[in-house]
């Protein structure tokens, strides 16, 4: 009998649901994966809200771990980081740096931009455009974008050279200001980034998985994506 991999992922084809795909493949872990299905509201289940009360994806089960449930997108990456020792720098003030831009991406990029999606391609074919909101939610995104600008001054990645969970964090995010109608011209070093991490392949494996969106990123048939989340999202 073949045994189970350790980690088995719920997640769908959105930034945060990317994040553990990216570090799994990045890091050659072998996992399964089920497709979470928003237009059935299966995040809304009974069974998988015992895993992750949120009712939100994704979430990870580690089966060498007495099935050890991991809620919470930058949970999950620290729970892997710190399982297989990848993409943590032990420098205890490295480490402190990279917690630092994880919680930066989770707590504003993420967020902000998210917002900036949702009242421009959920909201508005909705027939709910609202002028003040999408504003405040693409200037802010574009302030938070010159943050990461800064910062990747001189580096090649968040916290130097070594690329970490906040790049896996924080990539998917920045990487679809397209989708969240930010402009990111005159952001040189960012821009750089994205084409570093772009030429990864495991990266842009994962963002096939489990179903590619290449429209969140600027490429691909984006009327049909945008008609489709704002559909899928519909009183979620």
């Amino acid at each position: 009998m073949t045994k189970q991999p350790d980690i088995h992922l719920y997640t769908a084809s959105t930034m945060n649901g990317w994040k553990p795909v990216i570090f799994l493949e990045e890091a050659e872990v072998e996992y399964d994966m089920t497709y979470i299905d928003f237009s059935k509201k299966e995040q809304k289940s009974d069974w998988y809200m015992k895993l992750n009360p949120n009712g939100r994806i994704p979430t990870i089960v580690d089966r060498s771990n007495d099935d050890f449930a991991v809620f919470e997108s930058g949970a999950i990456l620290w729970y892997l980081a710190e399982k297989y020792q990848k993409f943590l720098p032990q420098n205890e003030k490295a480490r402190s740096q990279t917690l630092q831009w994880l919680m930066f991406q989770m707590g504003g990029i993420g967020p902000m931009m998210g917002q900036a999606m949702y009242f421009q391609r959920i909201a508005e074919p909705q027939g709910h455009r609202d002028e003040f909101a999408i504003e405040r939610y693409v200037k802010e995104s574009r302030r938070l974008l010159e943050v990461l600008d800064k910062q990747l001054e001189g580096k090649t990645f968040l916290v130097g050279d070594e690329f970490t969970i906040a790049d896996i964090a924080t990539y998917p995010w920045a990487r679809s200001y397209y989708w969240a109608k930010v402009s990111v011209d005159g952001l040189n070093n960012l821009q750089a980034w994205f084409d570093r991490i772009d030429e990864r392949p495991a990266t842009q494996r994962a963002l096939e998985k489990p179903k590619p969106v290449p429209e969140f990123f600027g490429r691909g048939d984006v009327d049909t994506a945008q008609a489709a989340n704002a559909a899928r999202f519909k009183d979620n």
